[in-house]
């Protein structure tokens, strides 16, 4: 080991001598060579931001170099954003017109040499807040061209970026209060759609730095995300959502007056209903409902954006992320976490975000952590499945149709889906240590079978077996065919659910209800064969099978899992048997003994014959028709 690591400090020894051999000799020499890679052009442009990025590495102790070198930050900053005249003659901006430089890598390079020339407490924000006061002196007197609002929104972005604390702002040749005022909100007004942009980004930057977000900051990033085109609605959706995870949703609502703390976490259970044709009206909406509203929103405009972002991408990305980090957020009621969970799935298998690969990535991501961070998140995702599959299956509670293909795909998909969220509700939980060393599930509802904590049946296969079989009773045995094929789906979910021993209660409560599920479908011969052989393990696993369940005891479960179930506690918990063929009461009868007669392996799956025999009979009548036509045609033929 001890020949290995000379070898290591003999190869590093070489690369710093040949670095320093390569580097020139003062910090005056080394802003020239930078000096003159930039101004070769955009060929050089990689070499430039490389030997920036090698600057922050040189020592500026001495008070020349740092004078020096502090003169050549200056004119980085000052460095006019690059430009082209398209044939038109209108100027284009080169880069993403956000950034100083056109990218974020540039800036990034740009402010980790400033930091290092200007290392004191308090010296970068004095140096770049004197840099946006010069820059933003024609922006004030409404003299500027845009492409001067966005170089001087672009150096504010990276100071507002880059700054310890809003303390360090106070103080300097720009108030910060002079900056929001006379800058960042005049550009998000501003008639360029580009500075309009770099202005939001800039609002949502100085919000994170405020203590409290300002009440017209606020109000402004709301109005551009309801009113604002596609590009600046992203942008201020962006700020937004980063101000809910900074400050909380509570605070940024009660800045602009919308008090909650008098109502309790848990009585809002709905989402408030947005109108963007009004977007001053919208201010007494709750933040997150404003933004959820806008998922459901089609018409954010014709305006194209890059890597094919959309406005629903970036609330996919936003919301993941605060449920993700729901346990921090409180004051987000229970009962809006599965509404939101249930769009992202939904977004998720969406046929018009198939392109969206940063969306796809970001959801399978989240999809593969939630349900294992908490069992919390199980029950959410456990109340979402039902929201998910109402609002998938075309032909249902609404849901649009279309043609056998369109209608075949959207089936499919609904049921991935279905399949995608069991093996979500299936994936174990991450342990966690406690303070006695014993590793459990994170916070969760849990309880104690054989001295263990285990999630309790809200969160488990349990308590989503009953919401599917609450939802199939939900329906009459008369049904459309796409709510057939609707129940059929849920039923195939059922049977493979595992219900463990010691969720007793449940397992009888299921086994009753069981018996609902099987009238609904019952001329399904191959879904009353499964919920059969279910019903058969569910008794396997019961205790005391003969043993009743009490009233008191469905009701509790029920009322816990917040479903209602139209049951008779005192029926035994049987399944029924299938049901004999109706008899036709149509003068017909001969016909269709004859039919039995002529066809006696189907007469041995009576369930097999309440399928077919209306067909059967049709068909029949047909060809007994047709013969008899040929029969009169044929006698009618002179010989």
């Amino acid at each position: 080991m001890g020949a290995e690591a000379a070898v290591y400090a003999a190869e590093a020894s070489d690369n710093n001598d040949l670095l320093e051999r390569i580097l020139p000799a003062t910090v005056s020499d080394y802003v020239v060579l930078v000096r003159a890679h930039i101004d070769a052009g955009p060929n050089y442009r990689f070499a430039s931001r490389q030997l920036l990025l090698l600057g922050a590495m040189l020592d500026f102790s001495d008070s020349t170099s740092r004078k020096v070198a502090s003169a050549f930050v200056q004119d980085l900053l000052h460095r006019p954003l690059d430009h082209e005249v398209d044939d038109e003659g209108n100027r284009v901006i080169i880069g993403d017109g956000i950034n100083l430089g056109g990218d974020r890598e540039w800036a990034g390079a740009v402010s980790s040499l400033a930091k290092k020339v200007h290392a004191a407490a308090g010296e970068f924000e004095k140096v770049f807040l004197a840099v946006v006061e010069e820059l933003a002196t024609p922006c004030r007197e409404r003299t500027a061209d845009f492409m001067q609002w966005m170089h001087s929104l672009a150096v504010t972005g990276l100071l507002l970026e880059n700054a310890k604390s809003f303390y360090w702002l106070q103080g300097k040749a720009i108030e910060p209060i002079e900056l929001l005022q006379s800058l960042l909100l005049p550009g998000a007004k501003h008639a360029h759609l580009d500075v309009q942009r770099v202005a939001i980004r800039c609002l949502g930057l100085f919000g994170l730095l405020e203590k409290k977000p300002s009440e017209e900051l606020l109000k402004q990033l709301r109005l551009s995300f309801a009113k604002g085109p596609a590009p600046v609605s992203i942008m201020a959706c962006k700020a937004l959502i980063d101000l809910v995870m900074w400050h909380g949703p509570q605070e940024v609502d009660r800045v602009i007056g919308l008090d909650h703390s008098s109502k309790f976490q848990g009585d809002k259970m709905t989402i408030d209903l947005v109108d963007f044709s009004k977007p001053d009206e919208n201010l007494n909406v709750e933040l997150l409902d404003l933004l959820y509203a806008g998922f459901d929103r089609n018409n954010w405009g014709d305006i194209e954006t890059e890597e094919n972002e959309t406005v629903q991408a970036a609330l996919g990305e936003g919301f993941a992320k605060i449920l993700l980090l729901s346990e921090n957020y409180p004051s987000i009621p229970a009962a809006l976490h599965p509404l939101h969970l249930a769009k992202l799935i939904k977004l998720y298998f969406s046929n018009e975000t198939k392109d969206l690969q940063r969306l796809k990535q970001c959801l399978s991501v989240f999809f593969e952590h939630y349900p294992s961070l908490s069992a919390n998140h199980k029950k959410h995702l456990s109340k979402a499945f039902i929201l998910v599959m109402r609002s998938m299956w075309p032909g249902i509670y609404g849901n649009a149709g279309g043609s056998a293909v369109v209608v075949s795909n959207m089936r499919k998909r609904a049921v991935q889906a279905s399949r995608f969220m069991l093996q979500m509700m299936q994936a174990p939980l991450y342990p966690k240590p406690t303070e006695n060393g014993v590793e459990i599930c994170s916070t969760q509802p849990t309880e104690t079978v054989d001295g263990s904590l285990q999630p309790s049946f809200e969160c488990s296969d349990e308590g989503l077996g009953i919401r599917i079989a609450a939802e199939v009773a939900s329906f009459t045995t008369k049904k459309t065919l796409a709510e057939r094929s609707y129940v059929s789906a849920l039923c195939r979910i059922l049977d493979l659910l595992h219900f463990r021993v010691s969720e007793q209660g449940v397992i009888k409560l299921m086994r009753k209800v069981l018996n609902r599920v099987a009238e609904t479908v019952s001329t399904e011969k191959d879904l009353v064969k499964e919920l059969k052989q279910m019903a058969e393990r569910l008794k396997s696993v019961d205790k005391q099978p003969e043993e009743e369940l009490l009233e008191d005891q469905a009701k509790l479960i029920m009322g816990k899992l917040g479903v209602n179930i139209n049951l008779d506690v005192d029926s035994p918990a049987a399944m029924p048997q299938t049901p004999a063929p109706r008899q036709s009461t149509r003068p017909s009868r001969t016909r269709r003994q004859a039919r039995h007669e002529d066809s006696s392996d189907e007469e041995d799956s009576p369930s097999t014959v309440v399928q077919t025999a209306p067909r059967t009979i049709g068909s029949r009548s047909q060809r007994a028709s047709k013969t008899a036509a040929l029969t009169k045609m044929t006698n009618n033929v002179p010989r």
